[in-house]
């Protein structure tokens, strides 16, 4: 495999150190979450103690003050073990990301410490019932009413939905408006009219608690709103290839990390009085996904180096969901298959990981959309 020379020798004494914690305190437990449908409060906690979350938020707010190498390192160690019920990277590189960019001081100062402790979760919503992939088509109202919003509507398939404490709304502040009228307004959970819904039960990521919210006539102080009123859609433009970049990191790490184990599967595993690795086509196949993956790899890295020079611009963004999701759903297939009739256990990780994919090339925008944004440039 190629070198990687993203990280320096400091990054790898963190890998460890992360690698170990998720290993012992954290994937144990992982199936447990899944039967519950959500990830406990004390693994939280934990990973806050850790100094795992919001690590790249300044240490004046609560965070680590690293940059962003650290919170990649996060989200490869969680993607290698599968452990796609944590909601961290959303909470850590996601919601606090907004607050630190777009945020009043004094929002900083009110969620941002609480965040990187564990105590307070966060979860953003934005989509909604009949909105999906189409942003500027958001119905949830927030009408100005003295020194308050009044926040009415409904999300869905929201990350964090059934533990959050703080949710970051995308709503409409001026109807009349397209993306001009989508302002974005913290929403705690603890206000009168907000309502958690169902949770729902997906085909994979079973230990990630994705919910329904709803918001009856919600009142929030005006000093909620992040940034300025109307610039909701900008914001969210801005962020959007970072968390783009979060679906090329989990899709390569898993890839990496489940053609280890197929490897190793195949090469214990016999059929016809020798093992399966000995077979011309499964060596072909795994030939195969490992260019594949490498191949994915290289992309992936060169383009969280432009991350970190804050040169990465949005059509690449998108190509690298669009080719490291669909990547990883026909390389997992292909995984799968050479596992035989094993690969359809829920006990094994391949299986598991596969279900778990099949998110990537919808959320953080379709694969469909993601063409139409690169279509655009031609």
């Amino acid at each position: 495999m190629v070198e990687r020379t993203l990280f320096g020798e400091e990054h790898e004494i963190f890998r460890q150190a992360v690698r170990r914690f998720m290993e012992r305190d954290l994937a144990p437990h992982h199936e447990a979450w899944e039967e519950a449908g959500e990830v406990p409060r004390w693994a939280w906690k934990r990973a806050g103690e850790q100094g795992y979350l919001c690590a790249a938020i300044p240490a004046e707010y609560g965070g680590a003050g690293a940059d962003r190498r650290y919170s990649i390192i996060l989200m490869e160690e969680q993607a290698r073990l599968n452990l796609t019920g944590l909601g961290f990277a959303l909470h850590s590189d996601i919601v606090a990301p907004y607050i630190h960019h777009y945020g009043s001081e004094a929002q900083k100062q009110a969620w941002l410490p609480g965040m990187g402790s564990g105590d307070l979760i966060a979860a953003i919503a934005m989509t909604e019932p009949g909105g999906g992939s189409d942003l500027q088509a958001i119905r949830t109202s927030a009408v100005r009413d003295g020194d308050h919003y009044v926040i009415s509507g409904q999300k869905t398939f929201i990350t964090n939905g059934q533990t959050a404490d703080l949710i970051l709304v995308a709503c409409k502040t001026d109807r009349s408006e397209g993306a001009r009228g989508i302002s974005l307004i913290m929403v705690e959970a603890s206000r009168a009219g907000f309502e958690r819904g169902r949770r729902l039960k997906k085909m994979g990521t079973k230990a990630q608690d994705t919910s329904e919210l709803f918001f009856n006539e919600v009142r929030v102080p005006v000093s909620n709103l992040i940034g300025e009123e109307g610039k909701g859609f900008v914001y969210m433009m801005q962020e959007l290839p970072w968390e783009r970049m979060h679906v090329g990191i989990q899709a390569v790490s898993c890839c990496e990390a489940a053609l280890e184990w197929t490897i190793d599967y195949t090469r214990n595993r016999k059929a016809f009085g020798k093992p399966v690795l000995d077979f011309q086509n499964t060596r072909f196949t795994l030939a195969d996904c490992k260019t594949q993956v490498q191949v994915g790899r290289i992309f992936l890295d060169r383009c969280l180096e432009l991350v970190l020079e804050g040169k990465l611009d949005t059509t690449t963004a998108a190509m690298v969901k669009l080719w490291t999701s669909d990547m990883q759903g026909k390389v997992l297939d292909e995984l799968l298959q050479l596992h035989g009739g094993y690969g359809f256990m829920w006990e094994y990780p391949i299986t598991r990981a596969f279900a778990d994919a099949r998110v990537q090339r919808i959320y953080a925008g379709t694969n469909e959309i993601m063409k139409e944004l690169i279509g655009r440039t031609l």
